[in-house]
């Protein structure tokens, strides 16, 4: 099943990388964006580079423009390493990777998101709302004014048949009641995954985005009645309920 855990590491800390191979997120992101001065930008495009050579994870790299851009392209295009492109808005620079998470931040992306969704190399839509906020200037905290952004990002998953898009940090790392909330409202909204700032949020993301017991169980009853089954629990059961159901017995418990 699609990842759902997405750990960054900054980039100027090689001690830590792997301490998150080993923290147990679906996926690491080594960052050399925003968790990096940029008086350390090229150290740490260097550890990072170093480390890469006998180790996989996804990068990072700096937003397409700046000045740092180019060198963290040829770096992940020569390790042949997954990437996470921030502020993504045009298809025609997405292209240039072999495999690319779009980080959709800004208010052109938003309404870019099914050109970025439908390049071939972009394997899965990310949020980045606290850049969003910034642009909108509204509290990144508050989900009422992203709602219309996540679900130009859920849509766009779905008709580019992708996996359903990966949802922003929550920042607050000893709000654990923030988290779980996030996570709650996030899946309800159809994300798939959670992108993480530290260890501690790993388990929670993970258990929130699985299917709980009741859903486990719910889907298979479905399933047991069979594919003629017109209803279980007095609801109308036909091929989009089984494929939902199918859906969720194929997730394994964290």
């Amino acid at each position: 099943m699609p990842a759902t855990a997405f750990l960054f590491v900054p980039g100027d800390r090689p001690d830590r990388f792997g301490k998150a191979v080993a923290s147990g997120a679906d996926v690491v992101i080594v960052d050399l964006e925003d968790a990096v001065a940029p008086a350390d930008k090229d150290s740490a495009r260097a550890h990072v580079g170093t480390w890469l050579e006998d180790n996989e994870a996804m990068v990072r790299i700096n937003a397409p423009g700046t000045p740092w851009f180019e060198a963290d392209a040829a770096l992940v295009n020569a390790r042949g390493v997954p990437v996470v492109v921030p502020k993504a808005e045009t298809p025609g620079v997405l292209a240039g990777f072999r495999e690319v998470v779009a980080l959709v931040e800004t208010a052109r992306g938003v309404e870019r998101a099914g050109e970025l969704a439908a390049v071939p190399s972009v394997t899965r839509l990310a949020f980045g709302s606290v850049d969003l906020a910034a642009e909108l200037g509204v509290a990144p905290e508050d989900p009422e004014p992203f709602a219309y952004a996540r679900s130009q990002l859920v849509i766009a998953s779905a008709a580019a048949g992708l996996a359903p898009p990966v949802d922003g940090v929550t920042t607050d790392l000893r709000d654990d009641e923030r988290l779980e909330a996030d996570v709650r409202y996030a899946r309800r909204m159809g994300f798939g995954g959670k992108l993480c700032i530290h260890p501690r949020q790993i388990a929670p993301v993970r258990a929130g985005f699985a299917p709980t017991e009741a859903e486990r169980e719910w889907a298979r009853r479905v399933l047991t009645a069979g594919d003629s089954a017109s209803t279980v629990d007095g609801r109308m059961v036909d091929k989009p309920v089984l494929d939902r159901a199918r859906r969720i017995l194929g997730y394994t418990a964290p």
